[in-house]
């Protein structure tokens, strides 16, 4: 039997090629049972997952759960805002507690970088990191390369290039690490201010000009501008950056070729990207999303398997 070659999803940098490849193939899977009329299997039914979110999150966690109940497995949701970590519980504490209730499995969002390698060190169930600061996002990068190969036929020799704030971005980096290690050839676009010093050490050359990053790719990844991590201002004004770095209908049909366009979302429409590209015929936003549900199910589904053979 295949299996996944890590006991956690803590970060893409854990995986190996064949894990990203076992992956997709068991999210096809799942892509076929999600677009039936009935659309659960009863493959984690003795499985009990905690979702723990630390930080705020609408799209991760409601794909998550989808996932979960697609899968008929147990949830239980935890968010910190209405918990005793406000009273100042520890991280530790509060998954023991939730562990002695018998859960199998963790998917955890935490606005401190390594927080779930910290957690998997210390308890015993599977860990999912659903992003940890401005780190990771595995299940993130998965869908978004998985929806590239849908998009394409394959993510091998394509070029991508992710635009907007890499600095406070953990999509970035997860990006970055999945579509090297799938074969693709990857740049960055933003402000010189919101470009990491590190980037071009792991292999990523930058690209000042939009223009110019766009005539270069075959997939242009959005993000927005990360105003809750940022504590000093790091460009003049929105209006400038929409100007610099925005992409709009007119840029988009003044190049020689047809690009495919992403966004992890939450949009900011009109900053980043405008509607007519989001909800234009080159955008796969919500085939990211619907992709989400199936790589989401697959991850689980095959992390639950390696706890159910230990368990047997």
């Amino acid at each position: 039997m295949n299996e996944l070659s890590v006991n956690h999803l803590l970060g893409i940098k854990h995986l190996t090629q064949a894990d990203i490849q076992l992956i997709f193939e068991t999210a096809d899977h799942f892509k076929e049972v999600i677009n039936r009329p009935i659309k659960k299997v009863p493959s984690l039914r003795d499985i009990t997952i905690a979702n723990l979110f630390f930080e705020n999150s609408t799209r991760t966690r409601l794909s998550f759960e989808l996932a979960e109940k697609r899968l008929s497995a147990d949830v239980i949701n935890f968010s910190a805002a209405s918990s005793s970590v406000k009273k100042g519980e520890t991280l530790i504490d509060t998954v023991n507690n939730i562990l002695s209730m018998k859960v199998d499995m963790v998917v955890m969002r935490h606005p401190n970088p390594g927080a779930g390698v910290f957690l998997s060190q210390h308890i015993n169930a599977s860990i999912i990191n659903a992003g940890d600061g401005a780190h990771e996002h595995p299940t993130q990068a998965l869908l978004d390369c998985y929806s590239i190969r849908e998009r394409l036929g394959s993510v091998s020799g394509k070029k991508v290039v992710i635009v907007g704030d890499i600095l406070h971005s953990r999509v970035a980096l997860s990006n970055i690490f999945a579509l090297q290690l799938l074969g693709a050839k990857v740049k960055v676009c933003g402000p010189k201010t919101l470009v990491p010093k590190y980037i071009e050490k792991i292999g990523v050359e930058v690209e000042s000009n939009l223009k110019a990053a766009l005539e270069w790719c075959d997939v242009a990844n959005m993000l927005r501008i990360q105003n809750e991590r940022m504590d000093i201002s790091y460009f003049p004004s929105t209006r400038e950056y929409t100007q610099q770095y925005g992409v709009n209908r007119v840029l988009l049909d003044s190049l020689k070729k047809e690009i495919v366009i992403m966004h992890p979302g939450p949009i900011n429409r009109g900053v980043e990207i405008t509607s007519d590209v989001a909800d234009s015929k080159q955008s796969i936003i919500l085939e990211q999303v619907q992709n989400g549900v199936a790589i989401r199910m697959a991850v689980i589904y095959l992390l639950a398997s390696k706890i159910k053979v230990h368990e047997s």
